[in-house]
């Protein structure tokens, strides 16, 4: 079996229930809390994934593919109007699995090609913290240090 080497993989423990994870995960209020301004999210396999950031003109989108409540979560990810990584190109797997009174959490990000793996990674590192605080009843922290391409 080949080893796939273009994956991005991050896992995180959460102080709170997988149930509250995975509401923030699926549901387009929860969603914005941690991630996005604006989400439109049908969390049923064909369902629609599509969310616009705060900071930029830049919309995800992708479609649900599988929807375990509590339990997982998988959906296609891509950038509208991108030609690097086009909607719904790569695909990103979360799975929650209770651990005493928190939730582990599994993110695989896989699909993206070579030239996008830094950059999807640096997000994920920084939004995943934030989803952590919110689940934890917290505010979701800002970055450490922002980057900015025109930097």
């Amino acid at each position: 079996m080949a080893v796939d080497t273009k994956v991005i993989e991050r896992v995180i423990t959460i102080q709170a229930p997988p149930e509250t994870v995975f509401r923030l995960l699926t549901d387009p209020v929860q969603y914005v809390r941690w991630k996005g301004k604006l989400a439109e999210l049908e969390p049923r396999p064909g369902g629609t994934f599509r969310v616009e950031f705060a900071s930029t003109t830049d919309v995800v989108t992708g479609k649900f593919v599988e929807v375990i409540p509590g339990r997982r979560v998988v959906f296609t990810w891509g950038w509208e109007g991108s030609e690097v990584v086009p909607a719904g190109a790569s695909t990103v797997e979360i799975d929650l699995e209770r651990e005493g009174t928190g939730t582990r959490l599994r993110l695989i990000h896989r699909g993206l090609p070579e030239g996008a793996i830094a950059s999807h990674a640096a997000g994920w590192d920084y939004f995943l913290p934030r989803l952590e605080d919110v689940a934890e009843g917290r505010q979701p922290r800002e970055a450490a240090h922002h980057t900015d391409a025109n930097e």
